[in-house]
């Protein structure tokens, strides 16, 4: 401090000297000093920012990486480049306040206040930057790492708070952050939600329970769509009705939901659909009927029902056995039909088989996989169902529906 008041005294002299009144001295002798550190500023400035940041931006592009690319479109240096005048505004100012400690004292706590600020702006900025790049791998589409880096922002928001308070109160932070001990209940009280979605977050990502991508539903919440993020504490997932749902992530833990995820990597997707048939409607074949689905082409060509009928009969030791129904060809029918489809995967279950019978008559049940598991899954299931409904005639069936008006009518 000795060495900036005796530049002080040298300057105001040399100003007496070149005709300054005494009285103004002092006065100028400030107003040069920081009109110095003023230009000093700015040089550094634009040094930082148009040379040194230009050179830096340049070979971002020519290199093939996009490693720093994504540090430049986040503006990590950028925002780094900040740091640098203030470095040089808190070193100059003990020259010309050097007559004035409590005021050059104030002026350096508040540049160190703006320092640790861009501090934690670069930080942040370097956090987006890992999360971007992060995005890049393959592996960031199985597992997310969005919520551990919210946590560290967190800490880091934490740290800068302590950092500002010890420059105010000038105090040691490691004093500080001794003293958080007592406040550690009000701050999980206030951080309780990102405490939770913490745990959350580890549990789903160890589990292997939730990725970005998987298609879930969570009929408790309203939410039957993709999962479009994972952060620490909500999930937001994009519903096929275009609505998007904000789950809370530790929910996904305590509740239950259905994740699609295996069905969508397996072969297909599961067809599980029934149809009523009129109990009434069921009779034991005769050659009528046997004459009359043979004369059908169109149904041959997928089942022979001569060559079913006699190969039962070979077969069969059991004379009741050899008594088969319309109801019973049908479902020999019907599951050659669904093995004969390019849209069924004939390596999964094939199952037509009856359900118990109601009063709605005796529900006839198909399970099969559709190789495709998007929209066309619907497409193929009702194209089965109208299939269904339309060739029951032939086999002296009818379906079970309730009586209408017109019914009655009639």
């Amino acid at each position: 401090m000795e060495t900036y008041l005796k530049m002080l005294d040298l300057l105001e002299h040399w100003l007496i000297r070149h005709g300054v009144n005494a009285l103004y001295a002092d006065s100028v002798k400030v107003l040069i000093v920081f009109g110095v550190i003023a230009i000093l500023t700015v040089l550094t400035d634009i040094i930082i920012k148009r040379i040194i940041l230009t050179i830096v931006y340049r070979i971002a592009k020519r290199t093939n990486t996009v490693f720093d690319d994504i540090m430049v479109e986040k503006k990590v240096f950028h925002r780094l480049s900040h740091i640098f005048p203030a470095f040089v505004v808190y070193h100059s100012l003990k020259l010309p306040l050097a007559e004035f400690p409590k005021l050059l004292s104030f002026l350096q706590d508040l540049t160190q206040i703006y320092i640790v600020i861009v501090s934690l702006m670069v930080m942040l900025a370097f956090l987006k930057a890992v999360l971007a790049i992060y995005q890049t791998l393959p592996i960031s589409k199985n597992h997310s790492i969005k919520g551990y880096l919210q946590v560290v922002s967190i800490i880091l928001y934490i740290l800068a708070g302590i950092f500002i308070i010890s420059i105010i109160n000038g105090a040691k932070p490691l004093a500080l952050l001794a003293g958080l001990g007592a406040m550690a209940a009000v701050l999980i009280f206030v951080f309780k939600d990102p405490i939770l979605g913490l745990v959350a977050s580890i549990q789903l990502s160890v589990n292997d329970m939730l990725r970005p991508g998987d298609w879930i539903e969570m009929p408790s919440r309203k939410a039957d769509g993709v999962v479009q993020d994972i952060s620490l504490t909500t999930v937001k997932v994009l519903n096929w009705d275009q609505t998007v749902t904000t789950i809370p992530t530790y929910s996904l833990v305590s509740d239950s939901f259905t994740n699609w995820r295996s069905m969508m990597e397996s072969e297909g997707r599961r067809i599980k659909k029934s149809v009523f048939i009129d109990m009434k409607s069921v009779t034991f074949k005769t050659d009528k009927l046997i004459a009359k689905l043979s004369k059908d082409h169109i149904l041959n060509e997928i089942f022979d029902v001569k060559k079913y009928v006699t190969e039962i009969r070979e077969s069969s030791k059991d004379p009741e056995s050899r008594m088969l129904t319309n109801l019973g060809i049908f479902r020999a029918y019907l599951e050659e039909y669904l093995r004969k489809s390019p849209n069924i995967n004939t390596e999964m279950t094939i199952l037509v088989h009856n359900l118990q019978p109601t009063e709605m008559g005796i529900p006839l049940e198909i399970i099969a996989f559709s190789k495709e598991k998007g929209i066309l899954y619907e497409k193929i299931q009702s194209e089965i169902l109208d299939h269904i409904l339309a060739i029951l005639n032939e086999f002296e069936l009818k379906i079970f529906q309730r009586p209408t008006g017109e019914d009655f009518k009639a």
